[in-house]
């Protein structure tokens, strides 16, 4: 029988089941071309989830539910929060889009989106592999149905089928890593196969064997290079509302699992992941920010930047162990932490711009569909503009804020290695910051194809210009923000 605490602990995603069925049903019944009564109760539930993530981060409590296999404590909590707000946000952004190409004839784009959240919510959570892999598949099979939404569309069509294919390879590599973990230690328990690998009583090749498993797995889901080949199809041949539903708050999910597997049950084997970490966060900016100038799509480019900044992320977590000890563990991952949660932020904004030109009646996913938008729409050349250089790492933005702390945690580490990585990861950056600069001088400085001018819905508009505003905000002043992944980081490794 389940008891009173596990409820309680459970309540965002029992919240988040009970209305994504719920709205299922009532959709069934809606016939307006928006959705509006779906719309409406899927944005109550998110807010709602929002508000129980917030309230049980800000109690700073670590309680283990469900006999040890669902943990929730701040780390846990403000990742879910900034999940659903995440969902929030590009069902905002994409719904007028989504409207225009038929995709809302039924509710599947808004209730796939629960389902894939509440996936991303038990990975989050989960302190069991049992747990981590039902929540990645529940995440990954919405993923999969929402890319192919347009199913008369052959680009979307053809990228799900590939990113079925490779996703299912992944999730593969990770349960076999995860079969080999517990036939090694006996245990699912993250905490048990911890003090297991802890103990020393366990061949060491056969830890290793099923860690590079694991750590394959991990890198498909965060798009590290060489696991990266689904991120640019997916992206340019999803529709651009879904291809910001997989760019944004999945990523928050993954850095998630990273540090359950990685940190809170395999640290003892740090020395081991974190070298295989280094090799693909150098090989993610290398090929990321290369393979990006070449790109004439936008949603393509976005997509090798997302490789490049990923391999930011990975870095941050590669550093937290140095010579046996973790005291550098704090400053490494929360390093990482704001990276991810800054980037998936600044990624909403410049997609929602994105999702606002296509309106137009045709998909604006060339970097020339940018041309001459300054002189059409400032507002939302602004804002793409603001959200180019963030990427690019220009202050005062938080992108430059955001690769400062993961650059001092690897020369805080004290080792001439790491301050080496610091160094290449600062040349390929002003590699990076060219094709950033280019979609900013296409909006600028080249003469516009159509002197029709960009308006947006009410909502759309306010919340775009806010998302614009926190990337400039959070940039100048992002003192709260890095203190919140501090102490989410702290209390977690404490506990």
């Amino acid at each position: 029988m389940l008891d009173t605490l596990s409820l309680y602990v459970a309540a965002p995603e029992i919240l988040l089941l009970v209305m994504s069925c719920a709205i299922a049903l009532i959709d069934l019944g809606v016939q307006t071309r928006l959705r509006n009564l779906t719309y409406g109760l899927t944005v109550a539930t998110l807010v709602g989830v929002t508000w129980l993530c917030v309230e049980f981060a800000l109690e700073g409590q670590t309680i283990y539910a469900f006999g040890g296999m669902v943990v929730s404590d701040p780390l846990g909590n403000w990742l879910k929060a900034f999940a659903a707000v995440a969902v929030l946000v590009t069902l905002v952004y994409g719904r007028p889009y989504a409207a225009d190409r038929d995709m809302l004839r039924g509710g599947e784009l808004f209730t796939l989106s629960l389902f894939s959240l509440l996936g991303m919510f038990v990975m989050i959570s989960g302190s069991n592999f049992l747990v981590i892999y039902l929540g990645l598949e529940l995440l990954t099979l919405s993923s999969y149905a929402l890319v192919a939404l347009r199913r008369d569309n052959a680009n979307a069509t053809e990228a799900a089928m590939k990113y079925f294919v490779l996703g299912a390879m992944a999730s593969g590599f990770l349960l076999y890593g995860l079969s080999m973990l517990y036939g090694a230690t006996g245990s699912l328990d993250l905490d048990q196969v911890f003090q297991a690998i802890a103990s020393g009583r366990i061949r060491h090749e056969v830890l290793v064997f099923g860690l590079v498993f694991i750590v394959a797995g991990l890198a498909f889901k965060l798009g590290a290079v060489p696991f990266h080949m689904w991120v640019p199809d997916v992206y340019q041949g999803a529709p651009t509302a879904v291809t910001l539903l997989i760019g944004s708050a999945p990523e928050l999910a993954a850095f998630a699992i990273a540090i359950r597997l990685l940190v809170e049950g395999m640290m003892p084997l740090a020395i081991d992941w974190q070298q295989m970490l280094i090799v693909l966060a150098v090989g993610s900016l290398l090929v990321g920010n290369l393979a990006a100038i070449a790109q004439t799509n936008l949603k393509r480019m976005l997509a090798y930047s997302t490789i490049a900044q990923m391999g930011f992320v990975i870095l941050g977590l590669a550093t937290g162990f140095v010579n046996g000890s973790t005291a550098n563990a704090q400053y490494a991952y929360s390093a990482s932490m704001f990276y991810v949660v800054t980037y998936v932020l600044t990624t909403l904004a410049t997609f929602g711009v994105i999702l606002l030109l296509a309106r137009e009646g045709f998909e604006s996913e060339e970097i020339s569909d940018l041309s001459g938008l300054n002189q059409r729409s400032p507002l939302y050349a602004g804002i793409m503009a603001v959200c180019m250089f963030s990427l690019a790492g220009v202050p005062p933005l938080v992108g430059f804020y955001a690769k400062l702390t993961v650059l001092q945690a690897l020369v805080a580490s004290g080792q001439a290695f790491h301050i080496g990585l610091a160094v290449v990861a600062v040349m390929l950056s002003l590699i990076g910051a060219f094709y950033y600069l280019r979609v900013v001088k296409v909006m600028y400085f080249d003469a516009p194809l159509t002197a029709t001018t960009v308006s947006a819905p009410a909502d759309v508009r306010a919340v775009l210009t806010l998302n614009g505003a926190l990337v400039l905000i959070l940039g100048i002043l992002p003192g709260g923000l890095m203190a919140l992944c501090a102490d989410a980081v702290l209390r977690t490794l404490a506990g």
